[in-house]
């Protein structure tokens, strides 16, 4: 259920009151912005973001006198999603983390350098890093970090080769007893079709599942779907190469494709 009282949701019903005002269905106006119902839809009832573009065009549409487009200023003090911010208190608490990526480097081992390239953007890079925190802390004790990614991960061009040769050196350098990386060699056809997730267990064993979507990220605690995570994770776990042949094919890629 969408909390109707977030900043994206009332900028949705700002949205939906202008929209009333000028008399145009949701249709209409998808329409007259070439964007499409299903996009304003999710926007006004708070369950997708407005983009600035987005947001201009309406005003011009709707002759709002640019307040929609000013109305997005609650985004630059928002630096993770709305949606992101219960998994990363869920992250905070963590004794256990187990992630599995497919695409890039997981955030909380991106260099600054890498997480820059990767976002665009030096405000929610140094956010990023600042969730690696977790990592270092003296109190609680530092959770145990254990990842999964697939090969296409250490082939993958983000920034420029030095910036994922450094990447890819610092992956085997973090490497020990707390943090463990491993990869899941090309052609595997059980991870080919699967998004990046993580789970999450708490003090006391409860466990918290992160399921990244076409969308947005969905954080869930419902036993069956955690269980489902879990199962799927040791599933891949088993695909993958076993630590000490992970770290030397990263070093290996590291220096034969990247320098």
């Amino acid at each position: 259920m969408v909390n109707l009282y977030t900043p994206q949701a009332i900028w949705g019903r700002e949205l939906r009151h202008y929209r009333k005002a000028a008399s145009l269905t949701q249709g209409q106006l998808a329409e007259r912005i070439h964007f499409s119902e299903s996009l304003i839809s999710g926007i006004e009832t708070g369950q997708l973001p407005a983009s600035p573009d987005f947001a201009e065009t309406c005003d011009r549409v709707l002759d709002t006198g640019g307040a929609l487009h000013r109305l997005l200023d609650w985004r630059k003090g928002q630096v993770f999603p709305s949606w992101f911010g219960r998994w990363r208190d869920k992250e905070r608490e963590a004794v256990t983390l187990r992630i599995y990526e497919p695409m890039v480097v997981p955030g909380l081992l991106q260099t600054k350098a890498y997480a820059c390239a990767l976002l665009g953007d030096d405000v929610a890079a140094a956010a990023r890093l600042e969730r690696q925190a977790i990592l270092t802390r003296e109190g609680p004790p530092p959770p145990t970090l254990r990842c999964v990614i697939d090969e296409l991960v250490l082939h993958r061009l983000v920034g420029s080769p030095e910036i994922v040769y450094e990447q890819l050196k610092s992956l085997v350098e973090l490497a020990g007893p707390q943090i463990s990386v491993q990869v899941v060699p090309h052609g595997c056809v059980r991870t080919g079709i699967l998004a990046g997730f993580a789970i999450a267990t708490l003090q006391g064993g409860a466990e918290i599942a992160y399921l990244e979507t076409a969308i947005h990220g969905l954080t869930t605690g419902d036993r069956d779907e955690v269980a489902a995570a879990v199962k799927q994770f040791e599933a891949i776990r088993i695909e993958a190469l076993p630590l000490s042949m992970s770290l030397d094919l990263i070093k290996r890629t590291a220096e034969e494709k990247w320098t």
